[in-house]
């Protein structure tokens, strides 16, 4: 029997994650109280009707949920094996989500997401530290998220793998989920030219400015070349989501151009890419 058990942060996407697994033939069971997984698990042999069984447990199990690191260490013993999918999300990513549905966060009844989030992070550690893929959604799509568990549980779906192209300031710091941090400041700044300063990277005379340069398109290319020649020696080694980041010195002209561009010429291609502009 095949078994997957989804968890991570609450506004995550794991609701998406069980649909996805349902699609894939999985037996889907949410909000399962950890000690009743191997029980099930018996009675499910027992009748013989399930070969893929995903459980989805998280925070809203409450008390319960305390006993899921003592329920995993159960099945091992037990001799069953697992595979644990995390989903997270930026921070700003689930406060947005929770603010759509208008639901309150469940470590955060009185209403402080932001604090119920950290609460949440801090009680899911060792769980995300067992994980077998670490899924972050901030910027996926339904689509690209169900493309990484495809790609996670079959690594001949060549179709499955997803990417993040992403921007950053480097005075506002490294990005963390960042998988490649490739430098842009060679490239004239638009910040010194009195007409462009207070514009984006979004911005068609900013970004006119920054591609006039023949060294951005070259350098646009060759990424975009080097992610395409890669993305199969990832799938190889089990990876199934790839984040790019290319910085400036603010985040707001330079990297943000050669995001857009390198996504939009994978996109021409045929391999979309989520595109995060983290501090413009």
């Amino acid at each position: 029997m095949e078994l997957i058990i989804v968890t991570g942060l609450s506004g995550a996407g794991k609701s998406h994650a069980a649909n996805c697994l349902e699609d894939l033939g999985f037996y889907c069971v949410d909000n399962m109280p950890p000690r009743l997984m191997t029980d099930f698990l018996r009675l499910a042999e027992d009748k013989g009707e399930f070969e893929k069984v995903a459980f989805v447990t998280d925070i809203r199990g409450r008390y319960f949920f305390g006993d899921l690191i003592e329920a995993l260490d159960e099945l091992t013993r037990a001799g069953i094996e697992y595979k644990i999918i995390f989903l997270e999300a930026t921070t700003p990513a689930i406060v947005r989500r929770y603010k759509e549905t208008r639901r309150a966060h469940p470590m955060a009844p009185q209403g402080d997401i932001e604090a119920g989030i950290e609460k949440e992070r801090e009680k899911l550690a060792d769980v995300k530290s067992r994980a077998s893929i670490v899924i972050d959604t901030s910027d996926l799509k339904v689509a690209q998220l169900n493309s990484v568990i495809k790609g996670f549980l079959s690594a001949e779906d060549k179709d499955s793998f997803t990417l993040t192209i992403m921007s950053f300031g480097y005075k506002h710091g490294m990005p963390d989920e960042a998988d490649w941090v490739l430098d842009v400041r060679f490239l004239p700044n638009p910040f010194y030219v009195p007409t462009l300063k207070e514009l984006t990277g979004r911005n068609k005379k900013v970004r006119e400015y920054v591609l006039s340069k023949p060294e951005a398109g070259k350098f646009a290319s060759r990424v975009t070349g080097l992610i395409l020649d890669l993305i199969p020696s990832y799938i190889k080694e089990g990876k199934y989501h790839l984040t790019v980041a290319f910085g400036c010195t603010g985040g707001r002209h330079r990297s943000v151009v050669i995001a857009e561009t390198v996504a939009e010429r994978l996109e021409e291609i045929g391999r979309l890419a989520a595109v995060k502009h983290r501090d413009l």
